[in-house]
């Protein structure tokens, strides 16, 4: 049985089979004559006519989201429409807390198990997605991705991440289709990954996530952020030998106009510190790290700006760069119905 929840389910090869189908379902939209949101670009386009295939007739996807959502939660019942199936969300007011630990003793604010949770839901749907941010920031925590693993464990239908502690693996396959459509391809892709200030600190899936995909895809990341700031060693050990395998580069600065400079695709995304580093919020060398239109201009005139939104205007990135022609967040955040609509179907293949 598949599940995916790590870009490891697909490997490098996956990852490019589930881009090529995602942009075969976005033409066939185009083709169709309705209404898909779809953007210019090598991944845009008309075909004759088909319709989309609808591959998930009399299915049905339950997602449980022990998280808000905006973008993950419309693009997954859109896909299930468009594919002929049916979704039912179950929000954060509607599902008390999951024990995930195996030996817990359970006298506290968790009043189910994910084993009975992850039971009684494969028994009504025929996949499942879990959204289940991380309960800290802590590495350790991210890498062991407690909740989102015992899903995988205890359930019986295929399981699909809508974000999980370590990975949101959704967004880094829209993020490398939306690479696609705007250089033609991913592989020797010039992607950098920036850090960006925040007023508080954020998980590391979504940066995992891009790095992982783009590492599978062939391209050439570059991450910069301040000292300390580092992803887990873990994730770095297995983004370089997804790049190994498919001719990919990967390099880390703590300088960002090095970092910038040339870079064809530019990715801004807020993390935490390494547990061991002081985070000082109010610091004016962090805060320095906002990404500007100016940046653009001094160092990558031609490049793309992209974002997993949502993003907070004026302290990640500031307006002038997300109103400018270099910004393509709207055009990523609609490739996630297209990704989520392939990796459905390669579930359920």
């Amino acid at each position: 049985m598949r599940h995916f929840t790590h870009i490891a389910d697909l490997g490098p090869d996956g990852v490019h089979a589930l881009l090529a189908r995602a942009a075969e379902l976005k033409l066939l939209q185009a083709g169709s004559g309705l209404s898909s949101g779809l953007s210019s670009g090598p991944g845009s386009g008309t075909t004759h006519g088909q319709a989309l295939p609808k591959t998930m007739r009399d299915l049905s996807l339950g997602m449980l989201f022990l998280n808000p959502s905006l973008r993950t939660r419309a693009s997954f019942e859109m896909a299930m429409h468009k594919l002929g199936g049916h979704a039912i969300a179950m929000d954060t007011g509607a599902v008390w807390n999951l024990e995930s630990d195996e030996q817990a003793v359970m006298n506290a604010d968790r009043p189910e198990h994910v084993k009975e949770a992850a039971g009684v839901l494969s028994r009504y749907f025929d996949v499942l997605a879990v959204r289940a941010f991380a309960k800290s920031s802590t590495l350790g925590e991210e890498h062991a991705d407690a909740t989102i693993n015992a899903f995988r464990r205890h359930a019986s239908v295929p399981v699909i991440s809508m974000e999980s502690a370590r990975e949101h693996p959704c967004q880094g396959l829209a993020d490398m289709l939306t690479v696609r459509e705007i250089l033609g391809q991913t592989q020797g892709a010039k992607i950098t990954l920036v850090w960006a200030p925040h007023i508080k600190a954020l998980p590391r899936a979504v940066p995992n996530s891009l790095l992982l995909s783009a590492a599978a895809a062939g391209a050439d990341i570059r991450i910069a952020h301040p000292p300390g700031y580092d992803l887990a060693p873990q994730v770095l050990t297995e983004a370089r030998a997804l790049a190994q395998y498919s001719d990919g580069k990967i390099s880390v600065t703590d300088d960002r106009n090095e970092a910038l400079q040339g870079a064809q695709i530019v990715y801004a995304k807020s993390w935490a510190p390494s547990a061991e580093f002081a985070r000082a919020p109010d610091n004016p060398v962090l805060k320095a790290w906002m990404l500007g239109s100016e940046h653009f201009a001094q160092h990558c005139p031609e490049a793309s700006f992209l974002h997993c939104l949502p993003v907070r205007r004026n302290v990640e990135v500031s307006s002038s760069l997300l109103d400018s022609v270099h910004a393509r967040v709207i055009d990523q955040a609609a490739n996630r119905l297209w990704v989520q609509m392939a990796a459905l179907e390669w579930l359920l293949a």
